[in-house]
């Protein structure tokens, strides 16, 4: 299997005064994020807080911590889907590594296309790694659809399997405990869903650069719309109904633990602007749309600040659709 070869453009994310460190700017999207989740939830509370040890319930990652060297990834995008697949896009999270010369120690979350060739099928994956020199904690799962009978099949990547197909969106970090935005919200009662609240107050507030953060959240309860991509379509797919009409959608339950990105605006590298997966210990896990239960759903997350975007392999042609 050929791995794509990486081109790359780096771009300084957040830039404030220098004056204003890291915490100071913790400060200014709290109230960005605090004012938008109340007019969208009925419960809603934003601060820093000293991160949890993410390893354990809920969310169970691979990594403790949010910080250290607080990068995002994005890789390719859907114009390597749609309207065809490309299925030569396959990439590599530890030769990527290498290429950005990170180090190391690496934890690397996000959404993203699955390792086609590991399943000999399309499928989704919730990136969930700890690189610590040689040694790997793999947590990432991927999902598919059931060709019998159209249910999803969650399974945990074996091994050294850190490939992945087509696009994704990635929180890279040292996994170190440290500062980090800590989201609570409960019964939504308007018609945006848990990050777009938090993405479109961004993108109102910050129009003159771009800001971006990762991490993970967990629907603590409730239950949430969710697509699974079926294997490579057979015929392109050129509108949004042809694509809605091939994704799988399902309802599923709390808890779910949802890995990603997301960013002010999608600029001239064609950005996607929210990219969230999610897992479960109960056999689902999927592409996060929105809550379905709102009167009693409850988010709980943490996430952190970027402060370099790496544009992996941009897609020569931006696509109009299929990045929601």
């Amino acid at each position: 299997m050929v791995i794509t070869l990486f081109m790359f453009t780096l771009v300084w994310l957040n830039k404030f005064p220098p004056q204003i460190n890291h915490n100071a700017i913790f400060m200014f999207v709290i109230a960005v994020f605090l004012k938008a989740l109340k007019e969208n939830f009925e419960e809603a509370e934003v601060q820093v807080v000293d991160c949890p040890d993410l390893t354990e319930e809920p969310f169970t990652l691979a990594a403790p911590g949010l910080g250290g060297r607080l990068n995002i990834v994005e890789v390719g995008g859907p114009s390597f889907l749609l309207p065809s697949v490309q299925k030569d896009k396959v990439y590599d999270v530890q030769p990527l590594l290498k290429e950005i010369k990170y180090g190391d120690r690496a934890f690397v979350a996000g959404a993203g296309a699955g390792p086609w060739p590991y399943k000999n099928s399309n499928c989704e994956m919730m990136m969930n790694v700890m690189i610590n020199s040689s040694k790997l904690k793999n947590q990432t799962r991927i999902s598919s659809v059931n060709t019998e009978d159209e249910t999803c099949v969650l399974e945990t990547l074996k091994g050294n399997e850190t490939r992945f197909a087509l696009l994704a969106n990635l929180f890279l970090c040292e996994g170190i405990t440290g500062k980090v935005l800590k989201v609570h919200a409960k019964k939504r009662i308007g018609k945006k869903d848990f990050i777009a609240t938090m993405q479109q107050a961004l993108a109102e507030h910050y129009t003159d650069k771009l800001v971006g953060l990762g991490g993970s959240f967990v629907m603590k309860e409730g239950k949430a719309k969710q697509h699974i991509m079926p294997d490579f379509s057979e015929k392109p797919l050129n509108s949004v109904k042809e694509l809605d009409d091939w994704l799988h959608y399902y309802d599923m339950s709390a808890p779910l633990i949802a890995v990603g990105t997301f960013v002010s605006a999608e600029t001239d590298l064609d950005l996607r602007v929210q990219h969230f997966h999610s897992f479960s210990h109960h056999g689902e896990g999927g592409h996060y749309h929105i809550d379905t239960t709102p009167d009693t759903v409850e988010y709980l997350g943490y996430f952190n600040l970027g402060e370099v975007l790496y544009r992996v392999d941009k897609p020569p042609v931006a696509l109009q659709f299929g990045k929601d």
